[in-house]
């Protein structure tokens, strides 16, 4: 394992998440510089959109709209011609900063949100996964996850798995063609159950704190590892197949598979997560490692 070399697509970001493949190019949101752009394989950023608020998760709607959790104000966005509108406002069913999404091939849109004030150093309380119908209606889905963050959609659309960050686990569920989850089940477990706590006395609770994730064609995830410095390939169950470590002093908090054979990892790295850290330097980095197997599924 972590034998591979990794190369740098691009530095100069503030926090790069969300990375997604479309159209021949890359994706991502920068929380600080408050923004989505595409990458080209060279390195080349053209900005898609810039916002108000901070952005976070990316995905498409089944008529190529762009969705976008602003994740302060805890709406998720439509952008379409041009134009950024309000899909759904979440903030009555939020704890905290609204989190990564994914969409399934209906258009329905799930994201999480954090449950607590992470910044402000609050106790770590679980969250909901929220629902966002094509029409812009919201249901709360599932309770009590902790920090439910990245998630991936196999590939046959039957099952949504959920990256819960702060609590040493993947969860997932049946999802139906009408967006209706159901069979909640341990998808991978990484260590003992986390107690309730401080995000402090969390933290070293933690054996992998899934971030950022995507899904490969042998039914694996490569998640992120927020608090590990690096990506890890997990087996269902939570064996952990494989790794790809960081270079020193940054950490690893989303990645993505795509390139023209789907075999391109693309890591957002950066010295830590801390907003006051990051928000007014430009140390994140995109990075890219080739790996066997190929990306499936969503996003």
């Amino acid at each position: 394992m972590d034998a591979r070399e990794i190369s740098v697509l691009a530095t100069g970001g503030s926090f790069f998440e969300g990375p997604r493949w479309r159209d021949g190019t890359w994706w991502t949101s920068d929380f600080y510089r408050r923004r989505v752009s595409r990458w080209s394989t060279d390195g080349e950023e053209t900005v898609v959109v810039e916002l108000d608020d901070q952005p976070s998760g990316l995905g498409w709607l089944p008529d190529g709209s762009l969705v976008i959790s602003s994740m302060k104000d805890r709406r998720v966005l439509r952008f379409a011609d041009g134009e950024v509108s309000t899909l759904a406002e979440l903030a009555e069913h939020s704890g905290g900063h609204l989190n990564d999404l994914v969409v399934d091939a209906a258009g329905h849109v799930f994201v999480g949100d954090f449950g607590f004030d992470l910044m402000g150093g609050g106790d770590a309380t679980g969250a909901s996964l929220k629902r966002i119908d094509p029409d812009g209606s919201v249901t709360v889905v599932a309770e009590g996850l902790r920090f439910p963050n990245g998630s991936v959609i196999t590939d046959d659309g039957a099952t949504l798995i959920v990256g819960e960050t702060l609590g040493n686990r993947y969860t997932a569920f049946d999802l139906s063609p009408d967006g209706e989850l159901s069979n909640r089940r341990t998808w991978a477990s990484f260590g003992p159950e986390v107690r309730d706590a401080t995000v402090d006395e969390t933290i070293p609770q933690l054996v992998v704190a899934p971030d950022g994730c995507t899904l490969d064609a042998e039914g694996h995830i490569w998640a992120a590892d927020a608090v590990g410095g690096r990506a890890v390939r997990v087996a269902p169950g939570g064996e952990l197949v494989d790794q790809v470590t960081a270079p020193e002093g940054l950490g690893v908090f989303a990645c993505a598979l795509g390139g023209d054979d789907g075999r391109t990892l693309l890591l957002c790295s950066a010295p830590d997560f801390y907003e006051h850290n990051r928000a007014d330097t430009r140390e994140a980095q995109l990075l890219t490692v080739r790996v066997d197997v190929p990306h499936a599924g969503r996003p």
